[in-house]
């Protein structure tokens, strides 16, 4: 039975920035190699900063510290199998360690380190635009507190 109800496909990305270079990632997509951010989509009972250092190790094997938020994204797409929304939660921190051997998500062919220019020069190669804006909107400051995001987890409530 088909559904009418219209649900967004909430992702979301890191941004980590070392030396002037941001952490990428170069992966295999339905319109061919791409390049995005460490981005991925919210699992059932995760919170999105979760969501996020889980995402960032599986594709770059670089553990993740999120120190803000840096946007809130939404992006409208025409598939052949009909519209589709995705709203990402972008999040900037720090590669704290990279785990040696670890192998990376399936369609991931590599993590890499690119400039601001570098990923300007790529750019008809991103995933989405939103890969430059989110570039853009952390090299313009922008940072929104960890704690103005909160997740309300609802417990059953017993009865007497």
């Amino acid at each position: 039975m088909k559904s009418d109800t219209w649900a967004p496909h909430v992702t979301v990305a890191a941004i980590v920035e070392r030396d002037g270079r941001f952490l990428v990632i170069e992966e295999h997509t339905s319109a061919g190699l791409r390049i995005n951010q460490p981005a991925g989509h919210l699992e059932a009972g995760e919170t999105l900063v979760q969501a996020v250092v889980r995402e960032t190790l599986e594709e770059t094997a670089h553990r993740f510290e999120p120190e803000a938020l840096v946007g809130a994204y939404m992006t409208h797409f025409t598939r052949s199998d009909g519209e589709v929304t995705y709203l990402r939660f972008t999040f900037c921190g720090k590669a704290v360690e990279e785990v040696a051997g670890r192998a990376l998500d399936e369609s991931i062919v590599r993590a890499m380190w690119m400039t601001p220019d570098e990923l300007w020069d790529s750019a008809e190669r991103h995933r989405t635009p939103i890969v430059m804006k989110c570039v853009e909107d952390y090299l313009a400051g922008r940072r929104v507190p960890l704690d103005f995001i909160h997740t309300h987890s609802v417990a059953p409530v017993e009865r007497a």
